[in-house]
């Protein structure tokens, strides 16, 4: 925890507060404070991506040969808790930390030169197409067939739970290219254009009643093979290396800055406060293990990635029990019939948040692969 107290961190610190205070709109922080999802809408996380891409600080995590802003770990972490104390939108993850990482590392100098200043910008917006109905955590089951045809892949079947896919211009997708051998053989990873003939998506209301999730069908969806990232039905690598950078990351900065705003508030009895003031201790742990898994210490990164997966997702439900618990006792006590926004969609971030310990692989499947990774 010393390295957050660090003296030469302070001048840094404070040069980002400066910038969000200057630059972080009001009305995109209020529509922040009342997202029912970690996925925030492009109408409200582009207009924010494109002030932080104008500072050169949109993509915090790439080196700085693509455009990063080339800052030590630290950095990144300091500026991920400074951006959540001050109410700023989660920027989309899935063209910015997930498949860009894996152009850079298996794509062509063509095919980075041309996605990654797209997808630094906000010109690309991504969706993630691996999940199917028959294949989820079993993800390996996949069947979206892509039938070479002369230059191109011809692609049939169906994805689903596909977020943000009515707003996506591109996909990166797992596709079915073989059936020899085992069924993590014969997989490829495509990236393709969301307006290709063929493409067809159907929304998929939450419990929250969100339009968060689609289905999309492919029906004779031509793709070209020079689309593909990696080695013909050599898909599965590809994917592991981009589920590191989905299931691992910075969970306690936004958590913390979630429950400083749940203590905040009065009307809260004392035992409520105390549960707030446990989770605070939890989420200082948490915090101290992202910390070392910065440094490297004590294991692998697809280890700490299945680890932070595990720990993040449970203490962001735990502290969605809390914030109803708080809105419920707090609209009990209220006098001015003024509901913070925090509070108005704590039942919503409550009911969107089940998901959190299935998605990037349910938490039952982390805890084997941690088991396995330690246990052998």
């Amino acid at each position: 925890m010393d390295m957050l107290n660090d003296p030469a961190l302070t001048a840094f610190r404070e040069e980002v507060r400066a910038f969000l205070a200057a630059h972080l709109p009001g009305d995109i922080r209020r529509a922040a404070a009342r997202a029912t999802s970690v996925f925030v809408d492009p109408a409200v996380s582009l207009p924010w991506q494109r002030i932080l891409h104008a500072k050169g600080w949109a993509a915090p995590d790439w080196p700085a040969e693509y455009g990063g802003p080339g800052w030590s770990e630290i950095e990144r972490y300091v500026f991920a808790a400074e951006c959540a104390r001050a109410g700023a939108p989660n920027l989309a993850p899935m063209g910015l930390k997930m498949v860009a990482p894996v152009i850079m590392h298996y794509g062509s100098p063509e095919q980075r030169a041309h996605y990654l200043p797209r997808i630094l910008s906000g010109e690309d917006y991504w969706c993630q197409g691996f999940s199917e109905p028959g294949a989820g955590s079993d993800l390996a089951a996949l069947q979206l067939r892509a039938t070479p045809d002369g230059a191109d892949y011809i692609l049939n079947g169906s994805k689903i739970w596909t977020t943000h896919a009515h707003f996506a211009n591109r996909m990166f997708a797992l596709v079915r290219t073989s059936n020899e051998g085992k069924p993590q053989a014969g997989i490829s990873f495509l990236l393709l254009d969301m307006v290709a003939p063929g493409i067809s998506i159907e929304p998929i209301r939450t419990l929250a009643g969100d339009h968060e999730f689609n289905q999309v069908f492919f029906d004779d969806v031509r793709v070209p093979q020079a689309n593909r990232l990696g080695g013909e039905n050599e898909g599965w690598s590809v994917a592991k290396h981009l589920l590191t950078f989905e299931r691992g990351g910075k969970y306690a900065p936004g958590l913390i800055g979630r429950l400083e705003r749940l203590r905040a508030h009065d009307n809260v009895n004392p035992v409520l406060r105390a549960q707030l003031d446990r989770e605070a201790v939890t989420l200082k742990a948490l915090q101290a293990l992202e910390l070392k898994a910065m440094r490297g210490v004590g294991g692998s990164a697809a280890l700490y990635a299945s680890a932070l997966k595990v720990l993040g997702t449970e203490a962001a439900q735990r502290i969605d029990t809390l914030a109803c618990e708080v809105a419920g006792y707090a609209a009990w006590a209220d006098t001015d019939g003024q509901t913070p926004a925090d509070l108005a969609v704590a039942v919503p971030r409550y009911l969107n948040d089940r998901a959190a310990t299935i998605y990037a692989g349910s938490n039952e499947i982390q805890r084997d692969l941690i088991a396995r990774t330690m246990l052998g």
